[in-house]
């Protein structure tokens, strides 16, 4: 299988070879876009569980990807964020929050998604390689915010009171498709591409949002 090194050099020298020096003109962006994309997926194959539909782009990565790392525009945004709030799915029984003792399990285990992962093997939500978690967790990413007493901080004191509903539902909507309220989120959209089945989101709902969790000690 070639590195990511070598798929993008290819590409490179496809696209220089193809405009040429000198020439008056040459292929279009979007003729370009087609030639690294097919130099990519030549690059790829099925290996276990993983497949190379996983190249494949929603209008939510799609958009991203053409805005270069930029914020694409407005209307883009926000087409893109109600398509993602749309697509989330309530608890099937009501109940957001499960135990966060599991939740904890969850968000320390990054397994799953890998080729020599078993499609059996539950999958883990990796929460500490981007975030700050709890208190007594010493090694953890900083791409996303802290999210050390979270529910505290928005007093939630009791998860089933009327008052706590409106970030109980946010953060549902959040774990469940972070894009519904970022169009270009780095945060994976855990429900909505089966990263985490409904139970593991409660329990990380409870983690984050349970006052008897340590992160919110």
């Amino acid at each position: 299988m070639k590195t990511f090194k070598t798929v993008a050099f290819t590409a490179v020298a496809l696209a220089v070879a193809a405009v040429g020096v000198g020439c008056a003109s040459g292929p279009s962006p979007a003729e370009l876009d087609r030639e690294a994309l097919q130099v990519i997926r030549s690059a790829f194959r099925d290996e276990g569980i993983v497949k190379v539909a996983r190249l494949d782009q929603d209008a939510a990565n799609e958009a991203c990807s053409k805005a270069l790392g930029k914020e694409p525009p407005a209307e883009v945004v926000k087409a893109v964020e109600a398509a993602n709030l749309q697509s989330v799915k309530a608890p099937s029984d009501g109940k957001y929050l499960g135990d966060w003792k599991e939740g904890e399990k969850i968000a320390q285990s990054g397994r799953g998604l890998t080729w020599t992962d078993d499609a059996k093997t539950a999958n883990g939500g990796n929460c500490y390689n981007c975030h700050q978690i709890s208190k007594q967790e010493i090694s953890f990413g900083t791409i996303g915010p802290s999210l050390y007493q979270y529910g505290k901080l928005r007093g939630v004191a009791d998860p089933a009171s009327q008052a706590s509903k409106p970030i109980i539902d946010y953060t549902w909507n959040k774990l469940w498709n972070a894009r519904a309220y970022n169009a270009c989120s780095q945060m994976p959209r855990f429900g909505h591409m089966g990263i985490l089945d409904e139970a593991q989101i409660r329990h990380v709902m409870a983690l984050l949002l349970d006052p008897k969790s340590p992160v919110n000690q």
